[in-house]
């Protein structure tokens, strides 16, 4: 299991969705995002589909916000040619997908959207020294929350706007 990670206060932190978690309590306002931490991430991370990072206090179970990872294959063609070409001509590269990421109504807009980001780059760049990702892929859930994700650098993909992408090779440079 890996250490939880600290928030810019320093009685906050990620640490993977555990059963002391208060799933139910959390609510960000979009149905689909709330019944995905309810009835759905546990199931999925015992599965191995994919893994959810929770935001929480320390020693609290309420969870301020969450992020989901997991593996994905991207086809060559998909991305941009001044990416595609840096890398091997495999008809599919290897990605990690940050499929969800939520922050609790009474937490939002307190910056806490772009420290999940953040620990979910620096998570995935842990990871693709373990196993190889090209890039880290979003699939935003509407036109605002592709804007969230375009003001940290990340791409749109030409064939699919809500889907983003920024390639491994920057976010290593990030951190």
């Amino acid at each position: 299991m890996s250490q939880p990670r600290r928030g810019a206060d320093p009685a906050l932190h990620t640490e993977p969705l555990g059963k002391h978690h208060d799933r139910a309590a959390f609510s960000c306002g979009v149905p689909a995002l709330d019944g995905y931490l309810h009835r759905r991430a546990s199931q999925e991370a015992r599965r191995y589909v994919s893994a959810t990072f929770v935001l929480c206090a320390d020693g609290a179970a309420d969870i301020l916000g969450y992020y989901t990872l997991s593996a994905l294959g991207i086809r060559l063609d998909a991305l941009p040619d001044e990416v595609a070409r840096k890398l091997p001509r495999y008809p599919d590269v290897p990605a990690t997908l940050i499929g969800r990421l939520a922050v609790a109504s009474p937490a939002q807009g307190r910056g806490l959207g772009a420290f999940l980001l953040v620990d979910a780059l620096r998570r995935s760049l842990e990871q693709a020294s373990t196993i190889g990702a090209a890039a880290v892929v979003v699939e935003a859930k509407d036109e605002p929350a592709a804007r969230f994700y375009e003001t940290y650098g990340l791409q749109r993909l030409p064939e699919r706007p809500n889907r983003l992408f920024l390639p491994m090779t920057t976010v290593a440079k990030l951190f």
